[in-house]
């Protein structure tokens, strides 16, 4: 069966029948939530175990079981691999790994999948795992791939059912309460694990800094843990950063940056009050502070702003010039001190963030969104999980979640990356459908969805240089020779969900290159 963006769904992947993508807001939620486990203590029980180990017997994980993780320390993360040692000892197999997402430091768990530990995954696949995955890595059943505010959904709707979730907490107490902000190896919220603390059967809080009761913020609650684990390691913020977190300094991308933010600035929404995301990498960075200089020039403060936290993001709170910081997760040092400092740095979970099934999204009442993309089609259709040669080797965090909230959703991308084109007739994989993308910015020009006229007039009126997205595609490729493209199997090997679990394409096994 086809979806509303032409790719074929089948009907059936893994024993689950798939509801195919029909619109961007063509759902709509009803019924009642999963139910959560009911589950009291009394008032002398301790909740502090010795080991992982001993968290594994405690809990009675089992073959078969699905155990959670949170990505907030990314390619700094130490639990993952720990846990799934720990379950190998164990003699488990066929587990279900449901972590937010999954980076190069995960790259032991091909020892794990190959031998059956772990037999399923549900969740974002950076590197070697992806990699692994796309050309016939041995999963028992395909894998899924949410945004972050559909994986929030999929858990509060049962989607996902989690047996044991584990939680790396940098700080906590014996009694349950932990944050990402204080303690040894600060990363930032973990309330990306909130909802999988809530509605788990077992909770596991394992931490490298046992506090004094209460540790605080309550970003996990004693009343959602089970159990308490002081380890030697949990993570590494110092590699939380995934991409740079400096400014570009390509001639290339800082024309892309300065070309976004000058659309940001022709655009009707860029007055006293308005609202944006930033984010990492050296484009995103460069166009935050391009932005702040013309947020300086015509004396505008933006009502709030949505990190991922950098410095230069920060920057703009101490200046004045953002009022409200929201964070979900945070990429630097500075924007982890800024959360314990700042007022007006308030943290988020994903599903007050993007919960689709949610009574309002933070995301809906973002004015302008900064984007990128491996690749964008003449639909303006993007992709994010693939690259050209079809290896799935990036999870879609929160792209759809924001294109879709925000009013005006820009992607920014070089024409060519490399010697490839980034612009192509259809995408490889589509991530985020082209009816919630409004602009692309290429360093070559900038082309308007064409459901966007006024917008279009506008920065027409304004200089900027306005193309049409074919044309941007025609002049790529004049500069290249043809390259080969990957050979696809039948095999499925991973589903994209939108946000509403609806499935918008499907990742396909791949045989070799032609």
């Amino acid at each position: 069966m086809k979806n509303a963006v032409g790719r074929e769904i089948p009907e059936v992947v893994g024993g689950r029948t798939l509801r195919p993508f029909e619109g961007a807001f063509a759902t709509r939620a009803s019924g009642r939530k999963a139910a959560r486990a009911q589950k009291g203590i009394g008032r002398d029980e301790e909740k502090l175990l010795p080991s992982l180990d001993a968290a594994l017997e405690a809990t009675g994980l089992a073959d078969g079981m699905t155990i959670s993780f949170h990505h907030c320390f990314r390619d700094g993360d130490a639990l993952v691999n720990q846990v799934v040692d720990a379950c190998a000892r164990k003699g488990l197999r066929d587990l279900r790994l449901f972590a937010t997402a999954l980076f190069p430091v995960h790259k032991p768990l091909l020892e794990h999948i190959e031998s059956g530990v772990i037999g399923r995954i549900e969740g974002s696949m950076n590197g070697p795992v992806g990699a692994f995955v796309s050309q016939g890595g041995m999963l028992r059943d395909p894998a899924v791939l949410r945004s972050h505010g559909g994986r929030w959904r999929a858990v509060e709707a049962g989607d996902v059912h989690i047996d044991v979730a584990f939680i790396a907490a940098p700080q906590a107490d014996a009694y349950g309460n932990a944050n990402g902000i204080h303690g040894k190896t600060p990363c930032g919220p973990i309330t990306f694990a909130s909802v999988d603390a809530q509605y788990a059967d077992q909770t596991v809080v394992v931490t490298n800094d046992l506090a004094p009761y209460p540790a605080h913020p309550f970003e996990i609650q004693q009343g959602w843990t089970d159990y308490v684990v002081e380890v030697d390691e949990i993570g590494d913020p110092g590699n939380i950063a995934s991409g740079t977190l400096q400014i570009t300094r390509s001639p290339t991308r800082l024309r892309i940056a300065r070309l976004a933010a000058d659309v940001v600035v022709a655009s009707p929404y860029f007055v006293d009050g308005f609202s944006f995301q930033g984010g990492a990498g050296g484009v995103s960075l460069a166009t935050v502070a391009y932005l702040g200089e013309e947020m300086e020039r015509a004396g505008i403060v933006s009502s709030f702003a949505i990190g991922g936290g950098t410095r230069f993001l920060i920057d703009l709170l101490h200046r004045g010039r953002v009022r409200t910081i929201l964070e979900g997760q945070a990429f630097d040092i500075e924007a982890i001190r800024s959360l314990r400092e700042d007022d007006g740095h308030v943290t988020i979970d994903p599903g007050h963030y993007a919960n689709y099934d949610s009574r309002g999204s933070s995301t809906y009442r973002l004015d302008a969104a900064f984007l990128g993309a491996t690749e964008v089609d003449l639909e303006f259709n993007a992709n994010v999980n693939t690259h050209s040669d079809g290896l799935l080797l990036h999870g879609i965090g929160g792209h759809q979640d924001v294109a879709a909230g925000a009013s005006m959703t820009i992607i920014t991308v070089p024409a060519l990356r490399g010697r490839l084109p980034v612009i192509v007739d259809r995408v490889t994989t589509v991530t985020t459908p082209g009816e919630v993308i409004d602009v692309i910015v290429t360093d070559r020009g900038i082309a308007v969805n064409p459901a966007r006229e006024e917008l279009r007039d506008r920065l027409v009126a304004a200089g900027l240089p306005v193309r049409e997205l074919e044309e941007i595609k025609k002049e790529a490729e004049a500069l290249t020779q043809p390259a080969g493209v990957p050979v696809f199997g039948d095999e499925i090997i991973a589903v994209i969900e939108w946000r509403d679990g609806t499935v918008i394409d499907v990742v396909r096994k791949v045989e070799g290159w032609a």
